[in-house]
């Protein structure tokens, strides 16, 4: 039953991706602020059909840790979802993609348009410095940057090694990182097309400071994050 439930949930998240993204076209040679809006009802109409098809609601924790104006977010990353909740949530994110999803139809149109950041992983040192760059500047234009520092999806209650990026980013950013942690993967697998029902929830935890030496940062954002994921876990065993 679950597989048919999550079809039909695919097809409407992708269907709705597809006839939005074409029928507000126009929108893509007006402000940034037009596509925001059209990006965030379409998250809203996904979460709905989570909601009605899966039986999988979304739970926001922690959100008065939200920063006001520039910052860092760094989170797990599990599952597709894992990059939504931000453009409800946080004021003006900047997501930062791998550039292939720019050249993707409808979706790399939109991510263009709300200057999102794409790095190229073939740069190595050059990507790194161009990804630093822009995520000063959109931050000290007040934009959220967001970071997930395992740098793919990974399994419930699985650690991967952080990348140096988001250490980079925030030695040279100076601004607050926000930690993220989430249990997406135990509803939405990383990998397959049957979603769980359930309650996905993301916790986000109290800023870093800006200052401190890069191994103590990415200790305690490793820590923090790890452990709080686990946390979640143990709360949708229970």
């Amino acid at each position: 039953m679950m597989v048919l439930r999550s079809l039909l949930f695919m097809a409407w998240m992708y269907g709705l991706m597809a006839v939005m993204g074409l029928v507000c076209l126009p929108l893509l040679a007006g402000p940034r602020l037009w596509v925001k809006g059209v990006v965030r009802l379409w998250i809203r109409l996904v979460h709905g059909g989570l909601r009605l098809l899966c039986g999988i609601r979304i739970q926001i924790e922690g959100q008065e840790n939200l920063p006001k104006g520039g910052a860092l977010i760094a989170s797990k990353h599990q599952a597709m979802v894992d990059v939504f909740w931000p453009w409800l949530y946080c004021d003006d994110p900047a997501l930062i993609f791998k550039k292939e999803l720019a050249f993707l139809p409808v979706f790399g149109w939109y991510a263009l348009k709300l200057k999102n950041i794409m790095v190229d992983r073939a740069g190595h040192a050059t990507a790194l410095r161009n990804m630093m760059r822009k995520a000063r500047a959109l931050a000290q234009e007040g934009r959220q940057i967001i970071i997930y520092p395992e740098g793919t999806r990974g399994q419930p209650g699985q650690t991967l090694p952080y990348k140096p990026g988001v250490a980079a980013l925030y030695t040279q950013m100076e601004v607050p990182c926000v930690p993220v942690a989430l249990n997406s993967g135990l509803h939405w697998p990383a990998r397959g097309l049957v979603l769980t029902p359930g309650v996905i929830r993301v916790r986000i935890l109290p800023p870093i400071a800006p200052g401190l030496k890069r191994k103590d940062f990415m200790r305690i954002l490793q820590e923090q994050i790890d452990t709080a994921s686990k946390e979640l876990l143990l709360l949708d065993e229970g």
